[in-house]
């Protein structure tokens, strides 16, 4: 018996993974299943219901009722506050198990599966707050006019969500959809349902109203196209690949809907010669190789001055052969298995080219003891074109090109040379610098020395070909409301008279 076999499995899993509509959890309306794979051993461990049309159209009925109906649509700010707080609460006391979950269905190393427990905790408290402390604009003309600005739920918000860190997207879309009153259907990702059907428990535990929080699970071509095009769905907020997202662009043309898409990356990292080149070093094996590289703010194009440029690579290599690749339950893993077999042939032929592209300097196929399951060794190639394709293309996986720059003025060219611009990391000691570079780079977020550290109440999302909108603090706000403005006049009614009588 080889080592793939030796995988805990959770306990008490459910016989299949069901929808959960108006409060129950269901089967597909023609009873059809699709199987979800163990990404340590690539054989299916459950069945899930393949939701299409037909459990779409139940779900935003559902949806839809629970919003007209009111209790939650209707609730004041701190009532609804109050529900997203124990929402929080529980997540955090199952953390435990949301782990466990995550890391079989995901392949995610435990660790990391722990941290995005507590993120997901985190996004639900933050709108929790958020909501009651907003204040939404008044503009006065004294004595003559006061203006307000009047927010409104929407109704039944579509979100559709990707396999990287599920529970904890998930949570970053419920919780600002849910906290402004609408009501949702959520489509989580084919390759990982198993986690996601832990928020129908936590939502009925915590007082949420039945019908406000709805899930179909299936493939994105059918339960996710059915949502995507209902016509009372005003609302799709989406994260996934960029070609996914013209799809959606186009399909909820017809509708006129609100869209918000974080799409693809292939972000820069940028090392000047002045920068701490430990820590450096430090963030940009991080920001690659963890959570297995399936990530989308990942700086996996390194651009380094040449100046320091073979030292980096030299350094870099050697760290990245030392990061440990294991299995996901095990605490000292710190790259795990990818999620599916179709992935993980994905990043197997983005190695395989890059070895006709680039200089291999580390890693570059399986590591050696796991010769089943998705396992791919955190890969380095050096000295890449910037018109080589692992330049150019989101490979979503454990590997990294690194380039050398000669000046500032190049170094922003080749930063800038993709159709992608979700996010830029930037490392120099000289501070005009930074931030001149900064402003300039085509990215929707920049870190300055610094990993991929966000504040919550910052904008998240990209221009060019990463996405459509932001969310995050009051633009989330924004996206799942409507701002409504309201004029009301104070004193004598000025107004241009058309067809006046002579005798007036």
């Amino acid at each position: 018996m080889t080592q793939q076999y030796q995988i805990p499995v959770p306990a008490e899993l459910p016989e299949r993974i069901q929808h959960y509509i108006d409060g129950e959890f269901v089967d597909s309306a023609d009873g059809d299943t699709f199987d979800v794979l163990n990404p340590v051993t690539n054989e299916a461990y459950i069945k899930a219901a393949a939701g299409k049309k037909a459990d779409i159209d139940r779900a935003v009925e559902a949806a839809q009722r629970a919003f007209d109906e009111g209790s939650w649509s209707s609730a004041l700010p701190r009532e609804r506050s109050r529900v997203l707080h124990k929402i929080a609460d529980i997540v955090e006391e199952r953390g435990a198990r949301l782990a466990e979950l995550e890391t079989f269905d995901t392949g995610l190393p435990i660790t990391q599966a722990r941290s995005q427990g507590r993120r997901a905790a985190e996004n639900f408290r933050f709108f929790a707050d958020l909501i009651v402390a907003q204040a939404d604009d008044t503009f006065k003309v004294p004595g003559r006019q006061i203006n307000y600005v009047n927010r409104k739920p929407i109704g039944v918000a579509g979100l559709i969500t990707p396999w990287n860190t599920p529970f904890m997207l998930e949570s970053w879309k419920l919780a600002p959809a849910i906290a402004t009153g609408n009501s949702v259907v959520l489509k989580p990702a084919e390759f990982t349902p198993l986690s996601a059907g832990l928020w129908a428990g936590i939502f009925e535990e915590a007082g949420l109203p039945k019908g406000v929080f709805n899930l179909v699970n299936g493939i994105g071509e059918e339960a996710g196209d059915a949502l995507v095009k209902h016509p009372e769905v005003p609302l799709i907020s989406f994260t996934g690949e960029s070609k996914t997202g013209q799809l959606i662009f186009g399909n909820a043309a017809p509708w006129l809907k609100g869209l918000s898409m974080e799409l693809g990356g292939k972000s820069p990292a940028i090392v000047f010669a002045d920068a701490d080149l430990e820590a450096a070093i430090n963030a940009t094996i991080f920001g690659v190789f963890s959570l297995n590289g399936e990530r989308c703010t990942a700086g996996s194009r390194i651009l380094v001055e040449r100046s320091i440029y073979d030292e980096f690579v030299e350094r870099y290599a050697a760290q990245a052969k030392r990061v440990k690749v294991g299995f996901p339950h095990e605490p000292e893993t710190e790259v795990g298995a990818l999620v599916h077999p179709e992935h993980f042939e994905k990043v197997h032929s983005y190695v395989e080219l890059g070895k006709t592209e680039g200089r291999l300097v580390a890693g570059g196929g399986r590591p050696e003891g796991f010769e089943q399951g998705n396992f791919i060794a955190p890969t380095v190639f050096a000295d890449v074109p910037p018109e080589a394709r692992i330049f150019q293309e989101e490979i979503f996986g454990p590997v990294v090109a690194i380039t050398p720059f000669d000046t500032e003025e190049e170094a922003l060219e080749l930063a800038n040379n993709t159709k992608y611009g979700l996010a830029a990391y930037v490392w120099t000691n000289d501070l005009k610098r930074s931030h001149n570079f900064a402003q300039a780079v085509e990215a929707g977020m920049v870190w300055l020395n610094s990993n991929n550290v966000r504040d919550l109440r910052t904008p998240f999302g990209g221009v060019k070909a990463s996405g459509l909108g932001h969310e995050g603090g009051y633009r989330s706000i924004d996206f799942y409301t409507d701002q409504q403005a309201v004029h009301i006049n104070l004193g004598e009614v000025h107004n241009p008279i058309f067809g006046k009588s002579k005798d007036a």
